[in-house]
This record gives structure tokens, sequence and C-alpha cells, in this order.
């Protein structure tokens, strides 16, 4: 009789760990275990994310500034007045660096054209963007840059009416509400501009419009899932083809542009590293501005600017 309480209290024992919970882990019994359980990547990733990004928008941003200054420069106070023969040097630099980038040092894996269709895309695309860049440089001709970047402000207005008439994609009420007062500032910056020029204003105006369609253009390019190419490679195949585009103009309508400018190379040779410089800068425009619309979106580029 004495010995039955420990048998009973064994048999307790027993059915209180058979019928206990399942999820009574180790973790359960000892809280101070969870402080080494893995911390989620999540955040650690949306804020690498984030940052990339941010750094993407600043880079394009500050060479977009830098080749603007220097296009500025070299077309008015140095007097080089070959719009269209500077944006084939762009063009070319961006030829050969997007090459070596690819072919030689293996950056990005070499992607081909597809189809038809995708080449006479990148064809539009190479042709909106010489129309954007030489009237850009033909507007710096005649108005400054100040007035220059007003004018550029409207980029997202007609990028917003470009995405809608090709993708049919619509923005927030918002986003459009905002434009109006960007759009209602350059006119009134435009009736008060002391230096204004109507056919510089003309040009600067259509080079606004033709970027902003080839923001949209290049979105596509780079996010269809039928034709898309890595921004390397997109600025790879469209860099030629405006090369293409833009020599034969610049034969007709900068006759003798080359010997010119070897001309201007003997008297200074420091117009020789100018295009050099500017030439390899737009490159890294170019790059960026691809990788921005690809990470972003070809109206959030254009707010950028």
């Amino acid at each position: 009789m004495g010995e039955e309480p420990p048998n009973n209290l064994h048999q307790i024992h027993a059915i209180s760990l058979h019928l206990s919970p399942p999820d009574l882990t180790n973790e359960h019994r000892h809280p101070s275990n969870n402080l080494h359980r893995p911390i989620s990547k999540k955040p650690r990733m949306k804020s690498t994310s984030r940052l990339f990004t941010i750094s993407l928008v600043s880079s394009w941003y500050c060479s977009n500034i830098g080749v603007l200054l220097l296009n500025k420069y070299l077309l008015s106070n140095y007097g080089f007045k070959y719009p269209i023969f500077l944006t084939m040097c762009h063009m070319t630099a961006c030829s050969l660096l997007s090459y070596v980038a690819i072919a030689w040092m293996k950056m990005v894996p070499m992607q081909t054209i597809r189809s038809r269709t995708q080449f006479i895309k990148i064809s539009a695309l190479s042709l909106v963007f010489c129309v954007s860049v030489v009237f850009g440089n033909i507007s710096l001709r005649f108005l400054p840059v100040s007035f220059n970047q007003a004018v550029g402000a409207t980029t997202p207005f007609f990028t917003a009416v470009f995405a809608y008439l090709m993708t049919l994609k619509r923005e927030a009420w918002l986003t459009y509400v905002t434009l109006i007062p960007v759009v209602t500032g350059v006119i009134i910056a435009s009736g008060g501009e002391p230096s204004f020029h109507l056919f510089g204003f003309i040009m600067c105006i259509s080079a606004t419009a033709a970027r902003a369609l080839k923001s949209v253009l290049q979105g596509i390019l780079l996010s269809s899932e039928g034709e898309k190419l890595n921004s390397m490679n997109l600025l790879l195949y469209m860099a030629p083809i405006a090369v293409v585009f833009l020599l034969p103009a610049t034969l007709i309508m900068e006759e003798n542009v080359v010997g010119i400018t070897l001309a201007l190379a003997r008297d200074d040779v420091k117009i020789i590293w100018y295009l050099l410089f500017n030439s390899a800068l737009a490159y890294f425009v170019n790059l960026t501005n691809f990788l921005v619309t690809k990470h972003t979106s070809a109206l959030t580029l254009q707010v950028g600017v």
C-alpha cells in the first residue's frame, strides 16, 4: 500500500508526456534559443535594391548634366557648330564600348535579335533617339542650358501621353494632376525668357517629345517577354543603326566636318580630348538611361529629369 502513490505519479507523468501538444518544441521551452534563428533577408534585399536604384538614378542624372554642359560648351562657347557629327561621335563610342563590354569583358551574355519585328522596333528606337539628340543639340545653339532644361521638364507629360497611346497604360490620376503645374510653368517661363528663340524652342520641344517616345519604346523592348533585351545588348544593337542614320545626314548637312575637326585639332589638340571624353560620357549616360528604365519605368525616368 505504501508504494502505490509513486506508481500513480509515474502513470500521470507518462500520460502527460503522451498528451503534450506536438508544437511544444525546444524553442518554446527555451525562448532564448529564438535569438539564434536566422533573420529574414527580404527587408535587407529590398533595402539593397532601393539603394541600387537610387545610385542608378543619381549616376544617370549627374552624367546627363555633364554631357549637356559639355555639349553646350562645344556647340556654343568653343565654336564647334556640328551637332549631327557630335551625335554620331556619341553613337560610335556607344557601339565600340558596348561591343568591348559584351564580347571581350563578358559583362553580360550576348543576345541575338530574334525576329524582323524586333529589328524594326530597335531601328525605330535608333531613329527616334537620333532625332531627340540631334534636335536637342541644335537647340543648345540658340537657347541657354537653363531654359533647355526647363522645357525638358515637360518630358513626363509627353511620356504619359505616349505610354497611354502605345501600351494603354494609365497612371494614377494624381500623377496627371501633378504634371499640370509643370507644363503651365514651362509655358509661363517661355513667355518671359529674355533669350527666347523660336526655332531653338521648336527644336527643343521636338527633342523633348522624341525623348519621351524613346523612353516608352525602350521600356517595351526591355520588359516585353517575347522581345526582352538587357540594357547593354539593346545599346549594342541600337548604336550602330543610329550611326547608319547619322552618317549620310552628317555628310549632307555638315559638309567637310571631318576636315574642319582635324584643322581645329592642329590648332588646339584639346578638341580631340573633348570629343573623346564627351563620347565616353555619352555611353555612360545611355547605359544608365536604359538601366533606370528597366528598374523603374519610362515615366519615373522622365520625372527624374
